[in-house]
């Protein structure tokens, strides 16, 4: 009986016989997830459906609100039955979460997406994952569930995390926070950024004016919109206007102040003051009162007229880079 004990303790104790022979791999991994084959073709089909609708957003092609729903429905239906086949597939969960979204299951997105935190934890989900959750609570005006959310999302400055470090500035100002707000978007901009603004920076840098603007930094707002200018120069317009197209905003009349500030800054008054009156006529939102005082403003720059003509002899004074006062 002794020998019959000696010989189990030493079998348990060997690497070899702690852990499967390398053949049998693909058996346990069966064993774990028995339909990851399946689950596998349905995470692919999905993808492809989805990157339609996005590849459309990307180029700036004209995609019907309709079709793209379409697109995310389908998604949505496939992501469903590979979440029955496999319900703590992270990947899964994210898809889910997201198609959800995008065709406005906000219960059915948040459950999913929260699933996914659980599972993965907050940092291995990745501010693509908290990044939408906290814009959904965002949108739902709960501010105390939003910053907490899309606090995960600050770090490196990638395309995932931009959008989230906007909202989350947005978050904060709304709960009254607008020095933590300005300090979430400005510590991510180099100090000595003398390149361009794309890609993500522009997002973020526009995204700082805009929270400069709310707060009636007049001033601030503009030297921000000034310097993306020079450093960007005739890519500036293009370069922020792409990068809104791919924001999905919270609340969604923000799209108007976003624009109308976008205008403005490019003298175009007209567009700049139809935006505003957007923002203002999309019911009680925080910073209504902004975009008034917008309005009010370019109305007053059209009043006032064209310069009247100079004296013989007098010098003119120097051209100002607006012609509209500054709200």
């Amino acid at each position: 009986m002794r020998w019959q004990v000696l010989v189990a303790a030493i079998l348990l104790a060997s690497p070899a016989a702690a852990r499967p022979p390398r053949e049998h791999a693909d058996f346990w991994r069966e064993v774990i997830e028995p339909n990851n084959v399946e689950v596998a073709a349905l995470l692919d089909k999905a993808n492809r459906v989805m990157k339609a609708p996005d590849d459309a957003l990307a180029a700036d092609q004209d995609f019907a609100v309709d079709q793209r729903m379409r697109f995310y429905r389908d998604a949505y239906n496939l992501l469903r039955y590979a979440r029955k086949l496999s319900p703590e597939s992270v990947e899964v969960l994210a898809k889910l979460g997201r198609a959800a979204d995008e065709i406005g299951k906000t219960a059915e997105a948040i459950e999913a997406l929260e699933t996914c935190v659980r599972v993965a934890g907050p940092d291995k989900a990745g501010p693509a994952v908290t990044g939408r959750l906290g814009a959904i609570y965002l949108r739902l005006e709960k501010y105390d569930a939003a910053v907490r959310w899309l606090r995960y999302a600050q770090g490196a400055l990638t395309p995932d995390s931009a959008p989230a470090l906007v909202h989350l500035a947005n978050a904060l100002a709304a709960r009254g926070e607008t020095t933590a707000a300005i300090d979430t978007l400005s510590n991510v901009i180099p100090v000595q950024s003398a390149g361009p603004f794309e890609g993500p920076l522009a997002l973020v840098g526009f995204g700082l004016a805009v929270v400069y603007d709310r707060d009636e930094q007049r001033s601030a707002a503009f030297d921000v919109l000034d310097h993306m200018q020079s450093a960007t120069q005739a890519e500036y317009g293009k370069n922020v206007q792409a990068e809104l197209a791919r924001m999905r905003f919270a609340p969604a009349a923000d799209r108007h102040y976003y624009q109308a500030l976008l205008y403005e800054s490019l003298n175009h008054y007209v567009e700049a003051r139809a935006e505003w009156a957007l923002y203002a006529a999309s019911g009680d939102l925080p910073w209504r009162g902004r975009a008034l005082d917008h309005i009010a403003a370019i109305d007053g720059g059209r009043r006032a007229g064209p310069p009247r003509p100079l004296a013989p002899g007098t010098v003119a004074p120097p051209v100002l880079h607006r012609k509209i006062p500054r709200p």
